[in-house]
């Protein structure tokens, strides 16, 4: 029972997971590879320490903006849904006639006979409430984003953020920024793709390779393009 409620709360929580995780993976990792890409002048420890100051600086300031811009994103969602339910709402009580037509038709559009899409739209016309749940379901197409909490949306595409995308930085705090740090954090950056890939693959039970193999494309594609664009100021 435990297992499931943990399923639950990952299929909740998805798409913030993968869209800070990813984000966070992929930026961080691209002031590894701009610094690789661009090579080190001077001494190595001066190179060892600018990754890490960018690397920290933009994990925490980009992981802050994510969190913020989820939060925003969410709450502008529920303002919208809620000021279409109203004139939804509105438009039951000043003209049924022509709310329950609308009704009819997406009902016939669904398949329903027309005497029955006439006799459910009598009946969902007694309960105003939920003849507009249903219209913004059914007509509008629209889900009550309620469900769901704002500030817990933007708290997991913080967290996700930071933990995922701290990854790259892990063999320069322990190691001398030589070539070889460099290739364990691409070889880090590639295992937290995967282990992003497989979450998605875990929740979704969508096709392992499907999952693994488009989370590290996009990551993969990131990446060279800001190891290129280091390579261009070398």
């Amino acid at each position: 029972m435990a297992g499931s409620h943990k399923v639950g709360a990952f299929q909740e929580y998805l798409k913030q997971i993968i869209y800070g995780g990813n984000d966070g993976i992929v930026t961080t990792f691209a002031i590894v590879a701009g610094f690789a890409g661009a090579g080190a002048d001077g001494a190595a420890q001066i190179g060892g320490i600018a990754v890490l100051l960018f690397g920290i600086a933009n994990l925490l300031s980009d992981a802050t903006a994510m969190g913020l811009g989820e939060f925003l994103s969410a709450r502008s969602q529920q303002d919208v849904f809620n000021a279409t339910r109203a004139r939804e709402r509105a438009q039951i009580d000043t003209d049924p006639a022509g709310a329950k037509a609308d009704l009819i038709a997406v009902l016939s559009a669904r398949g329903v006979s027309p005497s029955d899409a006439v006799e459910f739209s009598e009946l969902l016309s007694r309960n105003p409430e939920f003849m507009t749940d249903f219209s913004m379901h059914y007509e509008v197409q629209m889900a009550d984003p309620s469900d769901s909490s704002a500030g817990m949306n933007g708290l997991m595409t913080f967290l996700s953020f930071i933990v995922l995308g701290s990854v790259p930085l892990f063999p320069y705090f322990l190691l001398d920024p030589v070539e070889r740090t460099f290739y364990l954090s691409v070889t880090a950056t590639f295992a937290a793709l995967v282990a992003l890939g497989m979450l998605r693959w875990r929740v979704t039970n969508e096709s392992l390779l499907r999952c693994v193999g488009e989370t590290v494309l996009i990551g993969g594609i990131c990446a060279l393009v800001a190891f290129g664009v280091g390579l261009m100021f070398r």
